[in-house]
């Protein structure tokens, strides 16, 4: 039986933020895979090694978690105003398929310096020293985020001290502003409430926040639902009843959100919306063993993702947290305190993060107008990567 070589395909593996994802130039991709498609998609799910049974990827480039098993794809931009375009894939590690419904904010913080290495930047926008402001087109979401990238002597600049907890080495500080983080038509609160009671048969009655900002997120108290606030991985993630709990009250909130028609359809949006508890601040020892003080945070947040506990927080995830933050009355505002803010400090299960946010009311509307955070960014690896010529 004849069996068809390896192909080599140009890639470059980056972490941004806390997550990891295999990065590709639009061009670089085989003719057939560079338009949406079956065949992009069994492309990059046998590029990340999925679906794994096994749930390792040992036979592929991603690590086996929502963090880790990450595809973006960029190409100069074609939205006036920018200067990239960016698209950003979420593969299932044990299903076939990949989720595009949402951005990755972490990644995010990797965009421009793989714009800006790989020539899809104008060079009279690259500075010989100091900052590159790259506009990205955040396609998967119709966004517009604003990356602003450390130069020197003309090259990005990846090291330095900033430390972003869920990173185990300091880098370079790339600060992120989403602008207008809203969903398309500005309407933050689907349900036209910052609170809602959210009903799930099996589960139970209680009070939700369901915002769309960053990303559709539903947030709700951590103690309705037997929870404190000061969780890690493990007390979650070993647990395939409150994984599944988790899951049940993601999907009726999905539903009230007017992302699916019935639960059912949940199963293949496992990218949105996210879930998230929020509780008043506690003192806790973080993943690594820092302690987190009462005093150190504004609140607490853990959150899942892709049907597990995130071990720090989702970059996207966050900016819904501060969305959520700067409008009076949500659960997340209430948890840290109430009343009005301009930035907020939470803790999750690797330490704490400060994000920035503004929001407004627009006829009577509420809307996010921007969000901000530093993350940072590197390069890990770069040249090829090979997959079966014929698995896609």
């Amino acid at each position: 039986m004849a069996h068809a070589p390896q192909i080599k395909v140009p890639a470059t593996y980056m972490r941004g933020g806390t997550s990891k994802g295999v990065f590709f130039s639009l061009t670089d991709l085989p003719d057939v895979a560079q338009v949406a498609g079956e065949a992009r998609d069994k492309l990059l799910l046998r590029v990340i090694g999925s679906p794994d049974p096994y749930g390792k990827h040992t036979d592929g480039m991603g690590g086996a978690t929502s963090s880790t098993s990450k595809t973006v794809i960029l190409a100069k931009s074609e939205s006036a105003d920018h200067d990239v375009d960016y698209l950003f894939g979420q593969v299932s590690i044990d299903k076939p398929f990949i989720d595009w419904s949402g951005n990755c904010g972490n990644l995010t913080a990797a965009v421009g310096a793989f714009a800006i290495n790989n020539g899809l930047i104008a060079a009279d926008r690259i500075p010989e020293n100091g900052i590159a402001v790259v506009r990205i087109w955040q396609v998967n979401i119709q966004k517009t985020i604003i990356a602003h990238v450390p130069i020197t002597k003309g090259e990005v600049q990846e090291t330095g001290d900033f430390e972003l907890d869920g990173v185990t080495f300091p880098a370079a500080e790339v600060q992120v502003d989403f602008m207008d983080p809203a969903d398309g038509d500005g309407a933050m609160f689907p349900t036209g409430n910052v609170v809602d009671e959210l009903e799930v048969p099996g589960v139970g009655s209680f009070p939700a926040t369901m915002i769309n900002a960053g990303i559709p997120t539903v947030f709700v108290n951590a103690e309705d639902i037997g929870y404190t606030g000061t969780e890690l991985q493990g007390d979650i993630n070993e647990n395939k009843d409150a994984l599944q709990r988790f899951e049940t009250i993601r999907a009726y909130a999905a539903v009230r959100m007017g992302l699916i028609e019935n639960i059912e359809e949940a199963e293949a949006r496992q990218h949105t919306p996210k879930i998230a508890f929020v509780s008043k601040p506690k003192a806790y020892a973080a993943s690594s063993g820092k302690q987190i003080g009462e005093a150190d945070v504004d609140l607490l947040v853990r959150a899942l993702s892709m049907g597990k506990l995130h071990h720090a927080m989702m970059g996207t995830a966050a900016v819904a947290i501060a969305s959520a933050s700067a409008v009076p009355g949500t659960l997340v505002n209430l948890a840290a305190g109430g009343g009005e803010r301009d930035s907020v400090t939470f803790g999750h299960p690797s330490g704490t993060l400060r994000v920035g946010a503004g929001a407004q009311q627009v006829n009577g509307q509420w809307t996010a107008t921007k969000a901000s955070m530093s993350r940072s960014a590197r390069v890990l690896m770069e040249g090829w990567v090979r997959v079966p010529g014929d698995c896609f």
